[in-house]
């Protein structure tokens, strides 16, 4: 798999990830059958048949079973797991070729399996086959006056330049299913530009998101149990202006920052990506920012190209809170991450024009709001392991 920059944060195999899709589209309506008619036998036999399956395979030599997390591992799955281990559960991963991120924890005789992270007994609602389809979500939350960018979803050049001239320019590009900012295109105001960001977002998924882009920055709430229990700011890396330095000599000392040598953050690069991005703000790395000036290198968020994150639960609005508790509560998911894009999270959201809802996530990075570069780290596994196994609450 070769190394793609617009898969960041975590790389993604195009022509699997592509496969993946259509053959969600393809087998959903199938499956929607057979869950309406077998879901109750299958969520009673579920936590029977999936500990035994996996141990038996484990016997017969096809799997094994990790005591520990390793280098493969994500830092979700590292985080969760060190809260586990801090309550004394013990976790196991189990591991059979390309499966992985499936566990098994047991605390006090209670055994529980999950793939990811733990959502408790009940399981996922009925919203976790649609609520990482952009296009749905987006229709579904207008229904319920759930602030969201306005636009579409389109199959072909010809769709999405109808939505594009539909609608206030810039606007973004996406892909419809399982982003996570891959392949993403923001700032786009021409027709070309547009084009670039449909192909762009074509390697993921047939279908492309086409909406307004909104104004603000990036948050992520999660949800445990429709609850709010966290919410961070994801910063594009960037460095501000002190009308003495050089854009260059800001740049390296941010560089300088302890914790940008990794494995979390990185430090920032000029690449391609970097000079287009630094041309549209119309500066060069000889250029001294006036005071207070933000520049930024990139149009992405992640940590691996030298984003930032800061903690900003405490700061939120309760009207806020009371906004995402109402989507929480919408979808029924025990465990819902939210990309939310608004100016000021200390007020309130209806305030704000060109605010909303970007995406929902039915796996969220929880590892955002442990490891911030700003900010305390809020430990949300422990709010997860609270609801998941709540007889380790406590120690």
């Amino acid at each position: 798999m070769k190394y793609c920059k617009d898969c960041e944060p975590a790389q993604e195999n195009h022509f699997v990830a592509y496969l993946s899709v259509v053959l969600d589209y393809i087998s959903q309506p199938l499956f929607n059958i057979m869950e309406l008619l077998f879901k109750s036998t299958a969520e009673a036999i579920s936590s029977r048949v999936s500990i035994p399956f996996m141990q038996l395979m484990v016997f017969l030599g096809f799997a094994h079973f990790s005591e520990r997390p390793d280098s493969k591992d994500t830092l979700r799955t590292k985080c969760f797991w060190e809260e586990a281990e801090r309550r004394g559960i013990k976790m196991r991963e189990f591991k059979m070729g390309l499966i992985k991120d499936s566990f098994i924890a047991e605390y006090k005789g209670k055994r529980i399996s999950f793939d990811g992270l733990p959502r408790g007994e009940e399981g996922e609602s009925g919203a976790i086959d649609w609520m990482d389809n952009k296009g749905i979500m987006k229709i579904k939350f207008l229904k319920e006056d759930l602030p969201v960018a306005r636009g579409g979803v389109a199959f072909t050049k010809k769709k999405a330049l109808k939505i594009f001239n539909e609608i206030t320019k810039p606007v973004i590009t996406k892909p419809n299913l399982g982003s996570r900012s891959r392949h993403t295109l923001i700032h786009i105001d021409t027709p070309e530009k547009l084009i670039y960001g449909f192909e762009k977002a074509k390697k993921l998924s047939p279908l492309v998101v086409i909406e307004e882009e909104l104004r603000g920055y990036l948050f992520r709430a999660t949800l445990v149990n429709s609850k709010l229990v966290g919410v961070v700011r994801r910063d594009q890396p960037e460095v501000t202006g002190d009308g003495i330095h050089t854009l260059q000599e800001l740049m390296d000392k941010e560089n300088e920052r302890a914790e940008r040598k990794g494995p979390i953050f990185h430090k920032i690069i000029i690449d391609p990506d970097a000079e287009v991005e630094l041309k549209r703000e119309g500066i060069k790395m000889e250029d001294i920012p006036a005071a207070h000036k933000v520049i930024t290198f990139s149009q992405k968020t992640s940590r691996g190209i030298g984003g930032t994150t800061t903690e900003v639960t405490d700061l939120i609005h309760p009207e806020n809170v009371k906004m995402l508790e109402k989507l929480g509560a919408y979808l029924k998911d025990p465990l819902v991450g939210v990309d939310l894009i608004i100016e000021k999270i200390e007020e309130p959201w209806y305030t704000e024009q060109h605010c909303g809802i970007i995406e929902c996530n039915s796996l969220p990075f929880i590892d955002l709001h442990h490891y911030p570069l700003f900010g305390k780290p809020n430990n949300v596994a422990g709010k997860l392991w609270d609801f998941a196994m709540p007889e380790s609450k406590g120690k």
